[in-house]
């Protein structure tokens, strides 16, 4: 079968590989679909401290069942969770499955879904990790449950609810996911915030906030559109320091800010005005990928229709050209690019 492995940073290789065996506990899948995301463009530039290569990349990951166990017959249609707990530590048994801190990845301490067919570890499966795909979603609406679980993660932390003004930092794929999950959830308006007035064009003409934002005075225009209050939650939904600092100047009085977007390692420092967390009593919270049920409420979420997600799918392309829709992604030119092995 075909793989695409990372070997080192700059090396993906789109390469022969034998087919995978189930071993005890696990099933194997057809991968259908595989999405990519910013943290690929990420492992491909500077690799990963969790990356032992050679590693099959990719982890938003749609398939059929081709060898099952348990409940999972061939012929099923699934869809795998990225980030495994292990589902025996205090964490985990108190709920906290997000911050596991025995978590291991799929794409990373496992062979992911840039192949044709992948293993699925055991350990998935123990955690309930492996969810069927209700009837009318597709596979590439499926492989995009895993990143919406992320949001939908950011945004219960975050308690973002009915009659909210929500301003969103990042118009990629997980800003447009919050958008339209904040919209789901009740919020009276949502901002859309960019320093690329182009890709916050292509966004915005997709999710349709209420406002999009972008310049130099992103805190002043937010300000104004709230009729001077601020925005009760606001997202960071980019790799942003300069974005954290402006939330904070941006959020309503016991207004709630969601650091989702992790800063880069060599740079995390930013400069917080203190005396605004006092005086209006702002929270702060961060966001830290998602658990297993949170992948299953995903699904339920695009099967319903609360979060559409077909038109967010920019690109599809084989898994041949892995290559150029890694690059694709890191020049921000699509919203969200899907692989199809």
């Amino acid at each position: 079968m075909k793989v695409a492995r990372f070997h080192t940073p700059g090396d993906i290789r789109v390469e022969e590989a034998p087919e995978p065996v189930a071993g005890p506990g696990e099933i194997t899948i057809r991968v259908r679909n595989c999405s990519t995301c910013g943290t690929d463009a990420k492992i491909y530039r500077h690799g990963h401290h969790h990356i032992r290569p050679p590693r099959v990349m990719g982890h938003e990951i749609a398939g059929e069942v081709v060898e099952g166990t348990g409940p999972w017959a061939p012929g099923d249609r699934v869809q795998v969770i990225a980030a495994i707990p292990c589902g025996e530590c205090r964490e985990c048994r108190r709920g906290r499955m997000t911050v596991c801190p025995n978590q291991e990845s799929m794409g990373y301490h496992y062979d992911g879904g840039f192949a044709e067919y992948m293993a699925v570890p055991a350990k998935v499966l123990a955690v309930d990790g492996v969810n069927r795909i209700p009837d009318g979603v597709g596979f590439a609406e499926a492989s995009v449950a895993e990143p919406l679980a992320c949001v939908l993660n950011g945004q219960e932390l975050a308690r973002v609810g009915e009659g909210d003004d929500v301003v969103v930092m990042g118009s990629g794929p997980i800003g447009c996911l919050h958008v339209r999950l904040a919209r789901s959830r009740g919020a009276a308006r949502v901002v859309l915030v960019d320093i690329n007035a182009g890709r916050l064009e292509m966004a915005a003409g997709l999710v349709h906030p209420d406002a999009a934002v972008h310049g130099e005075d992103v805190v002043e225009q937010v300000l104004k559109l709230t009729e001077g209050r601020g925005a009760d939650v606001v997202i960071t939904a980019a790799a942003s320091g300069a974005a954290q600092e402006q939330a904070l100047r941006m959020a309503a009085r016991q207004g709630r800010i969601s650091f989702f977007g992790g800063l880069p390692k060599d740079d995390p420092i930013i400069r917080c005005d203190s005396n605004l967390v006092h005086y209006r009593e702002l929270t702060i919270v961060g966001a830290n990928g998602s658990s297993p049920a949170h992948n299953a409420r995903a699904l339920g979420l695009i099967a319903d229709g609360s979060v559409p997600v077909t038109d967010l799918i920019t690109h599809r392309l084989p898994l041949e050209e892995v290559l150029e829709g890694i690059a694709v992604v890191g020049r921000g030119e699509a919203i969200k690019v899907t692989i199809e092995p």
